[in-house]
């Protein structure tokens, strides 16, 4: 009897993505890395699983994994992008990897943050099909709400990404979330619940755990601001419980903060 089995590529790299959907990082990357390939698509699936977990846990295994993937394709290019947003959250101004840009006088000026929008317009421009030039307004989204402060700007690109989610229920998750958001600020509270409770749904409907986890907190939001303040501290702690047992410690450390009154939609 032999310890090994001949399993295709693809259905490597479905298997990993799927494990890292329900928060067992660790495991994917043991599967990614099981069979010793450099295989190209194999190194792509552990560097989108490295970032995923760097997101939820707080871990920076995603440069590394960035690192040992070759070219510079449209995929690697968005997880850069992902990669480079989410240590822009986490250190406001840092400079990363081409964060200059020459301006028309001939000087050159560290400026981070309009290089990552500059990189998600590309993206956008580049995106081969829908769905990801959804993703790529996603992002444009995102930076211009929590990198560059213009909260203005990103519903309509929220909005696009929406409208380009339909293969892609993840997609919809991260487009709806936004919105409501923005619904949540404005104080459409209605509209705020109608759009997390679908965005919670299509989160569960693609495996994705801890992003389902992260969704049920912004319901416990809505549960508090609407007087049900017992319904929005079980389901937080239930929310609390659960991202401490698979090491989500972000979304764990915004449960707790809730609890004890803190609102993670703001700040």
């Amino acid at each position: 009897m032999t310890d090994t089995v001949n399993i295709p590529v693809a259905s490597v790299v479905a298997a990993a993505h799927a494990l890292s959907l329900a928060g067992r990082w660790p495991l994917a990357l043991d599967l990614l890395h099981a069979s010793g390939s450099d295989d190209p698509r194999l190194l792509l699936a552990a560097a989108g699983v490295s970032v995923e977990r760097d997101w939820f846990t707080g871990t920076s295994c995603a440069p590394d994994a960035l690192a040992k993937v070759d070219g510079d394709g449209w995929d690697v290019g968005f997880l850069r992008l992902r990669d480079t947003y989410a240590r822009q959250l986490r250190h406001p101004g840092t400079p990363t990897d081409a964060s200059v840009l020459m301006h028309q006088d001939g000087c050159i000026k560290d400026d981070a943050s309009e290089v990552l929008r500059q990189r998600a317009l590309a993206l956008l421009e580049a995106a081969p099909d829908e769905t990801r030039r959804g993703w790529a307004s996603m992002y444009l989204g995102l930076i211009a709400d929590n990198v560059l402060g213009d909260r203005d700007a990103a519903p309509a690109h929220y909005t696009a990404a929406l409208a380009a989610s339909g293969a892609d229920p993840l997609l919809r998750r991260e487009a709806l979330r936004h919105l409501g958001d923005h619904d949540h600020d404005a104080g459409d509270h209605a509209l705020a619940l109608e759009r997390w409770r679908d965005a919670t749904a299509a989160g569960a409907a693609a495996g994705n755990v801890p992003g389902t986890l992260s969704q049920q907190l912004l319901l416990a939001v809505l549960a508090r601001d609407t007087g049900d303040e017992a319904g929005a501290v079980a389901l937080a702690a239930e929310v609390e419980r659960w991202s401490a047992a698979i090491g989500a410690v972000r979304t764990e450390a915004m449960a707790r903060a809730f609890l004890d009154g803190v609102d993670p939609t703001k700040g």
